[in-house]
């Protein structure tokens, strides 16, 4: 193998190293609440968020024991103005009754969230009907 060859090799694999390790973001948020992410009903605590942009995905884990959840990043919005300016990571929640989903992950950089679909409440539950929505800072860890 020629020393050009070899050359480009090594810078290829440091790049791939690089590259993997600039896709993974980790952040740390307290949850005072139960919580649903990606339909899995996750309990109060404290949880590391971390986002992989290089497989498209972010992983809600519970920080005392195995339970996680994953959702896809596919579904983007403009991230608020107010969470943009505070420049801290956010996730928000909307919650019907005493249910609640995360709906949002913004990582205090971009420009965009990533978007979670809720369920919609039955329309016979005039609790559930009555949403309110929970933005909880984040502090990032890695």
């Amino acid at each position: 193998m020629n020393t050009s060859t070899m050359r480009l090799m090594i810078a290829t694999a440091a790049l791939a190293v690089a590259a993997g390790t600039a896709s993974a973001q980790a952040m740390k948020a307290e949850i005072p609440m139960s919580f649903r992410a990606n339909g899995k009903l996750m309990p109060p605590g404290s949880y590391e968020v971390r986002e992989d942009t290089g497989h498209g995905y972010i992983r809600v884990r519970k920080l005392d024991s195995d339970r996680s959840a994953m959702m896809g990043t596919g579904v983007t919005s403009d991230a608020p103005k107010m969470w943009r300016e505070a420049g801290s990571p956010m996730l928000s929640f909307v919650c019907a009754g005493e249910s609640c989903t995360l709906t949002r992950f913004w990582n205090g950089k971009d420009s965009f969230t990533h978007a979670f679909t809720a369920p919609k409440p039955p329309a016979t539950d005039l609790e559930a009907q009555q949403t309110r929505v929970v933005t909880l800072a984040m502090i990032r860890i890695h």
